[in-house]
C-alpha cells in the first residue's frame, strides 16, 4: 500500500450544497484518507491508499454529483488548465 495525493479539476461549485455532495461523494470512496476542496481554484486535493482506489474512482464519483466539467487530472495534458 502506498499513499498517493491526486488533485482534480472541478468546476462549477457555487454554493454550499455542492460543496457538501462534492465531499459525501469522494468521503465514500473506500481508500480516500483525506480531501481538501478549493472551490477559488476549482480543485480537489484527494489523498488515498493507491491498493484501494484510483482516480478514475473520484472523477466518476464527482461526475455523478453533476458540478464537474472537466474531470482531469490538472497535470493531464488533455486538461484546458494544464498549464495553469
Amino acid at each position: 500500500m502506498t499513499m498517493q495525493t491526486a488533485t482534480v479539476s472541478i468546476e462549477n461549485i457555487d454554493d454550499d450544497e455542492g460543496l457538501k455532495s462534492v465531499m459525501t461523494a469522494l468521503k465514500n470512496i473506500t481508500g480516500v484518507t483525506a480531501i481538501e476542496l478549493d472551490p477559488d481554484n476549482n480543485v480537489a486535493t484527494i489523498r488515498y491508499e493507491d491498493t484501494d482506489t484510483s482516480i478514475h474512482a473520484f472523477t466518476a464519483a464527482i461526475s455523478t454529483v453533476d458540478y464537474v466539467t472537466q474531470p482531469f487530472p490538472l497535470d493531464a495534458p488533455q486538461n484546458p488548465r494544464h498549464d495553469d
